[in-house]
């Protein structure tokens, strides 16, 4: 087999806002604490060829976007298909704005969201011309360390428990307790390129943060490909869902502390995985994508959205509104939702179509879908895939909110309320984004991805 490795800045201008938090909190840029960065990789084996590409982004929801990443690599790479090329993007909350729903949660930079694709193509261009024979190693290691599930755990812990060395959440096997790694070395021996797969909120650093960065994954590549010069380190995000990281919602200087802590740790497990990786053979190379149907449940009726329209209004109308108070900003969020979910009633949409995404390279299997996947999905993904390593990628090729597993699907009692109640990934996202909550996400996915490997082996 062989492989190439190409970066290149995707860092937007200071003053730019970032995305995530919360609603209009106008969380302009004040300066670049680490770059980010789009790094690709070409693999080749038997006459086909393959893009998996790692950006330091929180999510795409430009379905058009992805689209012209794709048509620009085409148009210079002719013999990809777009099933040949896979986007992942890390999910940093601490990047800059970039989707077309969402409304409230960043401003997009129009100049920088038009360079993007060809600064994206530009990482693959380089990937190409780098391209040479490689050995390919893998490793499964412990990294129990990071997150902890906030759907199912206790969210938020004191900073000086989760900064001790031997700090793990209350439930760790509801969390990715291992990362792989998986390491390409040239012919002469020196590693050119790495991969890390692991699953976990990228939000070490909070809503107060102003700073430019990728969080804790960002900075943990950026120190290991200064430890070997020369390499290209992606990390591919898992089934962050319900997974925070162990230091999130802590003020501004506690944040930046606890990301070079957190970026340690993992870094650490990606340099033991250097280490103990083992050979794998690489005969061939397969990819396949397909769109698949994804039921929306009949939660909003028109009477419905009516009385939370009315809810909400009545907030925004009281005599104590104002602009700063977060209630009434996330009325306005609603209220944007509404309307979108209005239309899709009245055009009848029951639900959403999807990309799946699978490439297989020998044992490796990258397995990829364009939502937050919870970690029960990717459990039951993996028990179902019949390769030897098979890996589930989040926020691959777009991003279209979150997969809640089943028992956050059937737990929702309220439409709307303050906290999270069991209904912020399942209902209040949706609604917060203008589509229908999913009904059964955790169940499709785990089947459509096990048809998708079946048809990727011609059954």
């Amino acid at each position: 087999m062989r492989a190439g490795f190409g970066k290149t800045d995707i860092t937007p201008r200071v003053g730019v806002e970032l995305y995530g938090f919360g609603p209009f909190l106008n969380r302009k840029s004040i300066g670049v604490r680490d770059i980010l960065e789009a790094r690709s990789a070409v693999f080749e084996c038997d006459g086909h060829t393959v893009v998996i590409i790692s950006l330091d982004l929180c999510a795409i929801h430009l379905r058009s976007l992805i689209s012209k990443i794709r048509t620009i690599i085409r148009e210079r790479h002719p013999e990809l298909n777009d099933c040949d090329i896979m986007i992942n993007t890390s999910h940093t909350h601490s990047g800059p704005a970039i989707h077309s729903r969402n409304s409230g949660w960043g401003v997009t930079d129009p100049p920088w969201l038009a360079i993007l694709p060809g600064r994206i193509a530009a990482s693959v261009d380089e990937a190409f011309g780098k391209m040479e024979p490689v050995k390919v190693f893998q490793a499964m290691v412990p990294c129990r360390h990071m997150g902890l599930n906030r759907v199912y755990d206790k969210d938020a812990p004191p900073l000086q428990d989760v900064l001790r060395e031997d700090w793990e959440p209350a439930k760790p096997e509801l969390t990715d307790t291992e990362c792989r790694v998986i390491r390409f070395d040239s012919a002469d021996g020196k590693m050119i390129g790495f991969m890390a797969n692991f699953g976990c909120h990228p939000v070490v650093c909070c809503a107060s943060n102003r700073y430019i960065h990728g969080d804790w994954p960002g900075v943990a590549m950026h120190n290991l490909m200064r430890e070997f010069p020369g390499s290209v380190g992606m990390f591919l995000q898992g089934a962050e869902g319900d997974v925070n990281s162990g230091c999130v919602h802590k003020g501004e200087q506690e944040s930046l502390l606890a990301l070079d802590v957190f970026a340690a740790r993992f870094a650490n497990a990606v340099r033991k995985g250097f280490q103990t990786a083992e050979e794998v053979e690489i005969p061939f190379i397969r990819s396949i994508s397909k769109e698949f149907f994804f039921q929306g449940k009949p939660v909003f009726s028109l009477e419905k959205l009516e009385e939370i329209q009315r809810e909400q209004e009545a907030i925004l109308f009281s005599e104590n509104a104002t602009d700063d108070n977060g209630e009434c900003r996330m009325a306005a969020v609603y209220l944007q939702g509404i309307e979108i979910v209005k239309g899709i009633l009245a055009r009848g949409e029951t639900g959403l179509r999807e990309e799946l995404h699978i490439i297989r390279m020998g044992d490796l299997q990258f397995m990829g879908a364009p939502f937050e996947i919870m970690q029960a999905i990717k459990n039951d993904i993996v028990a179902a895939s019949r390769v030897k390593y098979p890996m589930v990628m989040s926020l691959t090729n777009g991003s279209r909110g979150y997969a809640p597993d089943n028992e956050s699907l059937q737990g929702v009692n309220r439409i709307i309320g303050n906290g999270r109640e069991g209904n912020y990934e399942s209902i209040k996202v949706p609604l917060i984004a203008g589509q229908l909550p999913f009904a059964d996400i955790h169940n499709e996915l785990v089947r459509y991805m096990a048809e998708l490997e079946h048809e990727l082996d011609g059954e």
